[in-house]
């Protein structure tokens, strides 16, 4: 099993920028793939990135690529999300997951909200 607790949302005014962090428990943190997902409302979960085990392969939403970036460090059991140049359309609850041992993304974290003002 693996637990996620996410921090760091909060308000911030468009063009700003944020970092989120997503501190993980459980199984070997380097042992899984991490990825960040967000849902605003009346909309379904939508993918933002992720980043494999070792760190070294990183994908992203075309829609966040070139503004987000995401990393990890696997001595404190962490994954991050820094968000740049933010838009009011990147409102929305930001959740970390961790891969499953079965593969697919098994275990969410509460979420974290982002509001980004116009």
């Amino acid at each position: 099993q693996v637990q996620l607790v996410e921090s760091g949302g909060g308000l911030v005014q468009a063009g700003g920028s944020l970092r989120l962090s997503c501190a993980a428990s459980g199984r070997v943190f380097g042992t899984y793939d991490m990825g960040w997902f967000r849902q605003a409302p009346g909309k379904e979960r939508e993918f933002v990135a992720a980043i494999a085990r070792s760190g070294t392969n990183r994908y992203y939403a075309d829609s966040v690529k070139g503004r987000f970036t995401i990393s990890r460090d696997n001595a404190k059991n962490t994954v991050y999300l820094q968000m740049n140049s933010l838009k009011p359309e990147d409102t929305a609850v930001y959740y970390c997951a961790a891969e499953g041992v079965g593969g697919g993304y098994e275990h969410w974290g509460q979420g974290t909200q982002v509001t980004v003002s116009s």
